[in-house]
């Protein structure tokens, strides 16, 4: 069987539109070439690449006017932290301004949106909903949790005494004057009940559930990226959810906390939690997924011993709820 013919460096291993290729001077006959499948009219994906997530898009929005990527899509762009379920879609989100018809193509869910002019930014070469218009939307997908989640990531910022400092995607008060004038919005409801469980500070999506779980069990209230102060009143250490009036801090140890350079700077923090008598909490995806009452059982041991003699509701449970 005759080899094809290589395809021109711009458009070597990516997805690409016909109009591409043939201003490439590439033929026809060649587009229909084995090595390449019709993912959709007009367009060419090649059967053997690991295209990232910009390349795959790219054509898509070449190929249909005024399109933008949006929803789940436009999420993963953005970096917003998502459910596992929804992190390897086999289709693209795609939308046009309301009233223009939804893009109807093989591997894309197509939506019409009423977008403002900042609704939609430009990232990687690529039109996409803002990170406020992305959240917003993700309203109608994702569970509520999941949604507080990804809030607490776009809004997430903190300077320490250790580590650079981290910015947000968009600021706290930003989303809130931002969802103000969403009234009309099918999910606005439920963008606001997540906005108000939104917290400054989180490092990732299990921290956020830890909290919630905490906080619906009836525990006491426990602060993100809190400082541990010494008797001066200097932070010592910043932990992932400490509560100042009970001395209890809870780190959640990702698979980061295996290598040896940061298991090291973990037996540090042990031993300086330990003279600044605050009990420490553990916890990890095992835990986790033992369940709300594993997680809440772990920090109540923990807070009895410093003076905490509040009742637990041990019926809470996370609300997973679409």
């Amino acid at each position: 069987m005759r080899r094809a013919s290589p395809l021109p460096a711009p458009i070597l291993g990516r997805s690409f539109v016909l109009s591409e290729s043939t201003a490439l001077g590439v033929s026809r006959a060649r587009t229909r070439g084995l090595d390449l499948q019709s993912a959709s009219r007009g367009l060419r994906i090649p059967k053997k690449s690991d295209q990232d997530l910009v390349s795959r898009c790219k054509p898509y929005v070449d190929i249909t006017p005024d399109s933008s990527i949006s929803h789940s899509t436009a999420a993963s762009l953005h970096g917003v932290p998502l459910p596992a379920w929804l992190e390897n879609e086999p289709y693209i989100h795609l939308s046009r301004p309301y009233p223009g018809a939804r893009p109807q193509r093989k591997r894309v869910k197509g939506h019409s949106l009423l977008l403002d002019p900042a609704d939609v930014t430009v990232l990687h070469g690529l039109p996409l909903t803002s990170v406020a218009r992305t959240w917003l939307d993700l309203a109608g997908v994702l569970a509520l949790d999941d949604l507080i989640a990804a809030g607490d990531y776009i809004v997430s910022e903190h300077r320490r005494s250790f580590g650079p400092r981290r910015y947000p995607k968009i600021s706290y008060a930003d989303l809130a004057e931002y969802l103000k004038g969403k009234s009309g919005h099918r999910w606005i409801r439920k963008a606001r009940a997540a906005f108000e469980e939104i917290r400054v500070g989180v490092d990732s999506p299990p921290e956020t559930r830890i909290r919630l779980i905490l906080q619906r069990a009836g525990l006491p209230e426990f602060k993100v990226n809190c400082a541990v102060l010494d008797d001066f009143g200097d932070p010592r250490l910043w932990v992932d959810l400490g509560c100042v009036e009970y001395k209890t801090c809870i780190e959640y140890e990702g698979g980061h906390h295996l290598t040896p350079g940061q298991h090291a700077r973990d037996i540090a923090r042990d031993e300086t939690a330990a003279e600044l008598v605050w009990r420490q909490v553990k916890l990890t995806k095992i835990d986790v997924s033992f369940g709300d009452l594993w997680v809440v059982a772990k920090v109540e041991a923990a807070l009895r011993p410093q003076g905490w003699s509040g009742e637990v509701d041990r019926l809470a449970e996370s609300l997973d709820v679409a």
